[in-house]
């Protein structure tokens, strides 16, 4: 699962200088390498690969990368399409978010979670002490990412990353990943071809980008190394201490279930900005556990499939769960899980059962049709992402509709029509 661009800001930036800094050293390859490599015929295509790696290794000496280090990792590293294929099936952005969310939190997972969770509990109690992160998100985050450590991957760390670096997926993140992976492998943290992940070069038992290990991994077992593939403790501690440098609030929720009062008024602001919990209160929102919302504080409304769905009231803390995977819907999962793990607390509201989502064709042609009506849905790549939500928001109340965000086949007809 690919990881976003908050992670390692640091190590990028440096990367990005470093790049300029050998330009002219690069720039030949550079340029026979521009034309979609990843559509040229299978010869020319790994010829220039081959060349694309080679171009490599001015960055990667300047960085402490050693001949053997850069040889070894590279040794029988080809092309991979099926890393390019996987580009267009993130699931985070693609399926429905009820069926999202049910694979995510599905009772099996909830179960082998709160085993999982009984045997690290003196781990997860350490990070949440030392670094002020719920216990609750790091094992939702260890479930989602790698099943509780069962599944870390099969990919070549290296081959992926080099192939999406290859095809700029992404711009130059993937070359300044595969760079900080080469950096990784100097230091001795692991060999190359046991640096296996996701096909996004995500690794360890909470898929960390390698930029993110270099800059947060942690020796939490004080063993000597930083281990996030095999150590359950190293993996719990770095992604506390991942999440605490992004920001995280020390006994801040990340949000909680609400319910809306009849007739309630809904705001694009109710989502787009936070406002505070006693102005909510008094509108007549409520959480849906209960309980009586948190006397100080500010939040948002989430509203994943609009007004039909479960509603939330998302705290900052929600918001640090995405420098994680800058999916709504994944960092809801984590929360959900580790909730349901930690406190056994499910949802109230049920998901809407039959409504049928967007497929890609028909997202792009609703951001392709918000954008020409002058509203801001991001990049037409076919995914339902927050910037999406946001121009949904705008169209609605803009035209009387309830701004709840959801994109329904509904709302694509409504704005074929030319409402």
């Amino acid at each position: 699962m690919a990881r976003n661009g908050m992670r390692g800001a640091r190590l990028r930036r440096r990367f990005r200088a470093l790049a300029r800094a050998v330009a002219i050293l690069v720039l030949a390859g550079s340029v026979a390498l521009a034309d979609a490599p990843a559509r040229r015929p299978p010869a020319a295509r790994d010829l220039a690969f081959a060349g694309f790696v080679a171009s490599l290794w001015p960055m990667a000496e300047i960085l402490g990368v050693s001949r053997k280090t850069f040889n070894d990792a590279f040794a029988g590293v080809a092309f991979d399409p099926k890393v390019v294929a996987a580009t267009r099936r993130q699931a985070e952005f693609t399926i429905p978010v009820r069926d999202y969310i049910a694979a995510a939190v599905s009772p099996d997972r909830i179960a082998r979670g709160r085993v999982a969770a009984q045997t690290v509990s003196s781990w997860l109690d350490e990070a949440g002490q030392m670094y002020g992160v719920d216990p609750a998100i790091l094992t939702g985050i260890w479930g989602l990412e790698s099943d509780f450590g069962s599944s870390q991957g099969t990919f070549d760390v290296i081959r992926s990353l080099a192939t999406l670096a290859f095809v700029r997926f992404r711009d130059t993140y993937f070359r300044d990943e595969l760079l900080a992976a080469l950096m990784i492998l100097q230091n001795g943290d692991i060999a190359p071809r046991a640096m296996v992940g996701s096909w996004a070069g995500a690794m360890g038992q909470t898929q960390f980008m390698p930029s993110s290990f270099l800059e947060f991994a942690v020796d939490f077992t004080n063993d000597g190394r930083r281990d996030v593939w095999t150590s359950k403790a190293d993996a719990i501690g770095s992604t506390a201490r991942f999440l605490a440098a992004n920001g995280w609030k020390r006994g801040l929720p990340w949000g909680f279930e609400v319910t809306l009062p009849p007739g309630f008024t809904l705001r694009d602001a109710d989502s787009a900005a936070p406002a505070a919990f006693s102005d909510f209160a008094a509108r007549g929102v409520v959480r849906a556990d209960g309980k009586p919302l948190p006397a100080e504080g500010v939040g948002r409304l989430l509203m994943p499939t609009g007004l039909k769905g479960p509603i939330f009231l998302v705290t900052a803390n929600f918001d640090v769960i995405k420098t994680y995977n800058s999916s709504t819907v994944y960092a809801l999962a984590v929360a959900l899980l580790g909730d349901e793990i930690v406190s056994r607390s499910g949802l109230r509201a049920p998901w809407p059962p039959s409504d049928r989502a967007l497929g890609p064709n028909e997202v792009r042609n609703l951001q392709s049709r918000l954008k020409s009506l002058g509203y801001d849905p991001g990049a037409i790549d076919g995914m339902v992402g927050d910037t999406l939500r946001a121009a949904v928001r705008k169209y609605q109340e803009r035209n009387g509709l309830p701004p709840d965000g959801y994109a329904d086949v509904a709302l694509l007809k409504r704005i074929e029509s030319g409402q």
